[in-house]
C-alpha cells in the first residue's frame, strides 16, 4: 500500500515565513520578564509600590504638621524599624520553614489593613503622633516577615540564571514606583489631604494579593526540619560570620543604612527650612531621587553582569557620601534636584549591587536566614540613624547633621573596603 502523502502546506510566499517563525527576543536588560509570574509580580508590585510612597510622602508631611518637630519625624521613623532589630532573624528561620508566598500574602493583608487604619482615623480629624508612631511600629513588624519572604522569593520566580536581572529590574520597578509615588502623593496632598493618600495606598495592595495568588509554583516540598529554630538561628548567623564576602557586605549595608539614607527622615523639614518649599516640593525632590534610582537599577539590569560588581560596589558607596554633603550644603531649590538625582543613582548602585552580590553567592537552604539580616541592617538598625540625625538636626541645624552623617557614612564604608579586600574582586 503506497504511503499516504502529507497535505502540502499552503502557497506561502517566502518572505513571510522568517517573521513567522521568528521569535522576538527580549533584550538583556529585562531578561527577568520572560518568566510569567515575575511579570506578574511586577505588575501588583508596581501598583501597590505607588501607594506604598504616597502614603511615605503623606505621613512624613502629616507629622511634620502635627507636630513641627524634627525629632517627631525620628520618632516615627524609629518605630517603624525598630521592630525588625528584635524580629527579622526569626523571621530569617521562618522564611527557611514556610512556603514564601503564603508569608507575603499575610503581610500584604496586614500592611493594607494598617494603611486603612490610619487613613479612617485621618479622616476622623482624631489622628495624633502617638498614633502614627504605633502604626508605624505595626508596619515595622509586617516589614520584619515580608522583607527577607520577598528577597528570597525572587529566586523561585526566576531561577538562578535570571537572578541578577531580576534583582535589578526589581529595583527599577520600585524606583519607578518612587517617581510616580511621590508626584502623584504631593498631588493628591495639595489637592485633598493627606487621608487620600493613606486609603488609596491600603487599596493598592489588593494588586500585589492578587498577583500573588494568579502565580504558578512548583509544589512546595516540606524538608524534615532536622534543627531545632535556635540551632537554625545560630548556624545561619555563623555561615554570615565566618563568610568574609557576605560579613563585609553586610556591614556596608549596615553603615550605609544607618548613616547614608537616614537623612530621608528630616526631609520635609529640609523642604521646609532650608530650601523654603512646600509640599509639592516634597514630592518633586522624592520623585528626582526616584528618577536617579530607576537610573541606576537600569545601568545594573544592562552592565552588572561584566564581571566588576565588587568595584562598581566600592566607587558607588565612596561617592554616596559625597554627593549627600553637597546637598546638605545646598540652599539652592533647583541644585537640589540634580542632586536629589545624583543621590539616588548612587542609593540604587549601592543597595541593588550589594544585593545582588549576597543573594548569587547565597546557599539555597541558608536564603531566608541571610536575607533575614540583610533586612535587619536595613529595617532593624535604620531607626537608629533616623533617631540620631533627628535629634542631631534639632540641636545643631539640619545642615549640619546631614552633613555628620554624609562623613560618618564615608568613613565607615572605607573601612569596610580596606578590611574587606574580597570585595573588590567579587564579579
Amino acid at each position: 500500500m503506497d504511503a499516504i502523502e502529507p497535505p502540502r502546506a499552503p502557497n506561502i510566499p517566502p518572505e513571510i515565513v522568517p517573521i513567522r517563525a521568528r521569535q522576538f527576543r527580549i533584550p538583556k536588560s529585562f531578561s527577568a520578564i520572560r518568566h510569567r509570574n515575575f511579570r506578574l509580580y511586577m505588575g501588583g508590585q508596581l501598583v501597590s509600590l505607588v501607594g506604598t510612597w504616597m502614603q511615605i510622602v503623606a505621613q512624613g508631611w502629616l507629622v511634620y504638621q502635627l507636630s513641627h518637630s524634627e525629632l517627631a519625624l525620628g520618632l516615627v521613623g524609629f518605630a517603624s524599624a525598630i521592630p525588625a532589630l528584635i524580629i527579622s532573624p526569626w523571621a530569617g528561620v521562618i522564611v527557611d520553614r514556610v512556603p514564601k508566598r503564603k508569608i507575603l500574602v499575610a503581610t500584604q493583608v496586614g500592611a493594607m489593613l494598617l494603611a486603612f487604619i490610619l487613613s479612617a482615623m485621618n479622616f476622623a480629624g482624631i489622628v495624633q503622633v502617638w498614633h502614627v508612631i504605633i502604626l508605624a511600629a505595626g508596619l515595622g513588624v509586617v516589614n520584619a516577615f515580608d522583607g527577607p519572604a520577598r528577597q528570597a522569593f525572587v529566586v523561585e520566580m526566576v531561577g538562578r540564571e535570571d537572578l541578577p536581572n531580576a534583582i535589578a529590574m526589581n529595583s527599577m520597578t520600585f524606583n519607578s514606583a518612587r517617581i510616580l509615588g511621590p508626584g502623584i502623593g504631593g498631588l493628591l496632598l495639595v489637592a485633598f489631604g493627606s487621608s487620600w493618600c493613606f486609603l488609596l495606598n491600603g487599596l493598592s495592595f489588593l494588586a500585589v494579593i492578587a498577583s500573588l495568588l494568579a502565580m504558578q509554583l512548583t509544589r512546595y516540598e516540606h524538608k524534615p526540619l532536622t534543627l531545632s529554630p535556635w540551632k537554625q538561628l545560630t548556624s545561619g548567623l555563623a555561615y554570615a560570620k565566618n563568610t568574609p564576602e557576605l560579613r563585609g557586605l553586610l556591614l556596608m549595608a549596615l553603615f550605609f543604612s544607618l548613616f547614608g539614607i537616614s537623612y530621608s527622615t528630616v526631609l520635609p523639614a529640609f523642604i521646609d527650612k532650608v530650601l523654603h518649599q512646600g509640599a509639592g516640593a516634597f514630592g518633586v525632590i522624592n520623585a528626582m531621587t526616584g528618577v536617579g534610582a530607576v537610573a541606576g537599577a537600569f545601568v545594573i539590569a544592562q552592565y552588572g553582569d561584566s564581571g566588576h560588581r565588587g568595584n562598581w560596589l566600592v566607587w558607588s558607596s565612596l561617592l554616596f557620601p559625597l554627593v549627600l554633603a553637597a546637598f546638605a550644603i545646598n540652599h539652592n531649590y533647583p541644585a537640589a534636584m540634580v542632586l536629589a538625582l545624583l543621590l539616588g543613582l548612587g542609593f540604587m548602585l549601592t543597595f541593588t549591587l550589594i544585593n545582588t552580590l549576597l543573594q548569587t553567592r547565597l546557599a539555597d537552604e541558608m536564603r531566608g536566614r541571610v536575607l533575614s539580616l540583610y533586612t535587619l541592617t536595613f529595617y532593624g538598625f535604620t531607626p537608629f540613624g533616623n533617631l540620631l540625625i533627628g535629634s542631631l538636626s534639632e540641636r545643631l541645624g539640619l545642615s549640619t547633621a546631614i552633613t555628620a552623617s554624609a562623613v560618618a557614612s564615608l568613613a565607615l564604608s572605607a573601612f569596610v573596603i580596606l578590611s574587606t579586600k574580597e570585595l573588590r574582586r567579587l564579579a
